[in-house]
């Protein structure tokens, strides 16, 4: 396991996690102070000829403007350094040599373990001989003492994970890495001796499968310096070009042979060094920040990134507008800033980064701008406080009209002692602020970076969230039951993730789509059978039935992809089953091959996952479960539905499906007791009358269950006198679900 760090509020973030934020955090520092010195070097002194000192002050006589060789050269450089190095395609060829080469030495393998005649010691040479690999002796061991079966398993297993790992694309910096994730692609359910034996063989045959295209790379640079429009500088009449004294350097040169002048020199102390400490101490207080009260957006690398953006882009607005002076200075849309926070990464975030920010953007300002610095706190706080929970489009508009009443409040205040008409620029400069400015921002972060970044947002979950939307109407109209089902689970997840804290928007909305790949094949789950329709898994192989019902997870996917749906949604139809088995087709097969003296790859029976990895999806796999398992089981009292629900939630959790989503045991019981309010108000307890069993119906019982897609629980399976394991025709799983 990878070394952890644990913030003040109990997140646990990794130690690369926590050593790239550092970086990111050096960058920020020092692109910050960039952007706040950029003036400056600007005026860097330059001279007549390079080297030589200026005799004289030497000033511009008439405005003019050039073309600036040097700086068109540095912006060419920058375009062609911003084209990394392109690369070919992954070449199949080599890939398919080294899987010949790995058969070959298994073929080699099979005949050193095969020999009777050699020695331990001999085949542990001969094995140790073998060109290309380097492996371990307990490796070597393992090889020799493995029996048959457990040897063809790891030979095909080998097989498949260097096929998978030479399919993707390796360049010669991701050989190394390649390798460290090679035991994450062997099968969950493969003996840790084998998988050692299966990574120490693969391993050594990974091999570079890209190569650089340089022809290309050229080309694209050459393109993108062609396309760099030339650099011009203007000069004002009477600028200073050169102070007496000071040495020329070739962009003076340059000037001064255009006839150009430069503004006054600056001081090292006041123009950089000051910027600098500021912007390290405006660092500084952020990053301690997240440590202590957001460490999730530390070891989010989107968020992450897109937060250092928008302050740095930010910054680089104040640059423009602070500096300007006057009502320019009053249009800074702060609350854009805190608006955007608010939505996109964090509530709280948002006020310390505005009264950060304002106290800047007023060391900026190049005149003394009354009231600066509360005019932007207060703008940006009314931002983030009118937004508050109601993150619609109409939250933002709203929130854009407080912000611009605030704003013209605060414009009026601190600017009674000036000219009446300047008092009223500013006023209308404090209201465009936020009505237009503002607002305008914030709409176009909701409705742009949020998916460059693929954060999902409010206002995508709300759009998405109407039953007009044309993905759940198709839902409804070809899959009823699913549909109906959808709806349920929503409401108990959204319950449950309201009562522990977490996204009750983004869980109902996920819970909407979580099933949408069963319209692809309706009839063949349960709740889309209309009455007395024969069961279409009877007459097929339990290994197909088994497939259609996995399948519905990459159906969804593919309807997801294909509506733009967004990731997180996607995130939830992938995770609702996480890595979940279909027992019932898998013991059917089970069964079946034992009649045959086969064995069944347990794998095929699994559901792909990923776990659920969040807590949103974990509330979505359990209401999933507990739903469909109430309406199965038709309990008849409060206390049989809250059995039903703990024993969804304690197989999920004994599985190790909840292991990667943070869910801890009071937000388990907190979403047990919400499950529980809401299904038994929808469940009514009545009075069920006992029918007689018959064995054909003992048998089409658990099969019908499993036909509408998984169980929860697990059901042991007892021994019969057909031999141990073997599911009699009676058995009915505990607990099942559609």
């Amino acid at each position: 396991m990878a070394n952890t760090t644990q913030s003040e509020s109990g997140y646990r973030i990794s130690n690369r996690k926590i050593l790239r934020a550092i970086l990111i955090a050096v960058a920020f520092a020092g692109t910050g102070t960039f952007i706040i010195v950029y003036q400056f070097f600007s005026q860097e002194v330059v001279e007549l000829s390079i080297g030589s000192v200026a005799p004289q002050d030497i000033v511009a006589p008439k405005q003019f403007s050039y073309t600036s060789d040097i700086e068109t050269k540095a912006a060419q450089d920058r375009a062609q350094n911003a084209i990394s190095t392109r690369y070919s395609a992954p070449d199949p060829k080599i890939a398919r040599e080294q899987v010949t080469r790995l058969r070959h030495i298994f073929d080699y393998l099979d005949t050193v373990r095969a020999d009777p005649y050699g020695s331990v010691s001999d085949k542990f040479k001969w094995i140790a001989a073998i060109p290309d690999l380097n492996l371990s002796d307990t490796t070597i061991d393992q090889i020799l003492i493995m029996d048959e079966e457990a040897w063809t398993e790891t030979r095909q297993e080998a097989e498949s994970i260097l096929s998978q790992a030479m399919g993707d694309e390796i360049k010669d910096s991701q050989i190394l890495t390649t390798r460290r994730l090679l035991p994450a692609k062997v099968a969950l359910d493969t003996p840790e001796q084998q998988s050692s034996v299966i990574v120490d063989i693969v391993e050594d045959l990974i091999k570079t499968n890209t190569f650089p295209d340089n022809v290309r790379t050229d080309a694209e640079r050459q393109a993108a310096v062609e396309a760099v429009e030339p650099t011009q500088i203007t000069v004002e009449e009477n600028e200073l070009i050169i102070r007496a004294g000071d040495i020329v350097d070739a962009r003076t040169q340059e000037k001064l042979k255009a006839i150009q002048t430069v503004q006054p020199g600056f001081s090292w102390t006041e123009n950089v060094i000051a910027p600098s400490v500021l912007m390290l101490l405006i660092t500084v207080i952020i990053s301690f920040y997240l440590i202590q009260y957001a460490p999730k957006i530390l070891a989010d690398s989107r968020r992450l990134v897109l937060l250092v953006l928008f302050i740095l882009t930010f910054i680089a607005l104040a640059k423009v507008m602070i500096s300007s002076g006057g009502y320019v200075a009053y249009l800074f849309p702060m609350a854009a800033l805190a608006m955007m926070i608010v939505i996109l990464i964090d509530a709280q975030l948002a006020f310390i980064l505005c009264t950060v920010l304002a106290f800047l953007a007023s060391y900026m300002a190049v005149d003394e701008s009354r009231g600066l610095a509360p005019y932007l706190v207060l703008s940006g706080w009314t931002g983030a406080l009118a937004l508050g929970r109601d993150q619609r489009v109409s939250g933002v508009i709203l929130a854009g009209i407080y912000v611009g009443a605030v704003n013209a409040g605060i414009a009026y205040v601190f600017n009674l002692d000036l000219p009446l008409a300047e008092v009223g620029q500013l006023v209308l400069a404090g209201l465009l602020n936020g009505i237009l400015l503002s607002t305008g921002l914030s709409l176009i972060g909701l409705l742009i970076i949020g998916n460059l970044f693929g954060i999902t947002t409010s206002i995508q979950l709300a759009d998405l969230g109407r039953p007009t939307q044309p993905l759940l109407r198709q839902l409804l109209l070809k899959a009823p039951g699913t549909y109906h089902h959808s709806l349920m689970v929503s409401n108990l997840a959204e319950q449950a993730a309201e009562r522990i804290g977490a996204d009750s928007l983004l869980v109902r909305v996920m819970a909407y789509y979580h099933d949408i790949g069963k319209m692809q094949r309706p009839y063949f789950f349960i709740e889309n059978q209309p009455t007395g329709m024969t069961n279409v898994h009877e007459k097929l192989d339990p290994q197909v039935s088994a497939q259609i019902i996995i399948s519905h997870a990459k159906d969804g996917l593919d309807l997801a992809q294909k509506y733009r749906l967004p990731r997180a949604i996607r995130d939830g139809i992938a995770q609702h089953h996480g890595t979940s088995l279909v027992k019932f087709f898998y013991y059917q097969a089970v069964e079946a091959a034992k009649e045959k003296g086969e064995e069944v790859d347990e794998a095929a029976f699994r559901y792909p996952g990923p776990r659920p990895q969040t807590r949103e999806n974990g509330i979505l796999m359990l209401a999933d479960g507990s739903e469909s398992a109430v309406r199965a089981l038709k309990p008849r009292s409060t206390d049989e539905i809250d059995e039903i629900v703990q024993k969804i939630i304690a197989h999920n959790l004994n599985s190790g499906q909840l292991d990667e989503c943070d869910l801890t045991i009071a937000d388990l019981r907190n979403i047990r007791n919400a499950f529980v309010d809401i299904l038994q108000g929808v469940h009514h307890p009545r009075i069920k009358y006992p029918e007689p069993a018959s064995a054909e119906n003992e048998k089409k019982k658990p099969k019908e269950l499993e036909a509408g897609e998984k169980e929860q629980v697990d059901a042991p399976v007892p021994k019969t006198s057909d031999g141990p394991g073997k599911t009699p025709p009676a058995v009915t799983p505990q607990v099942a679900t559609e």
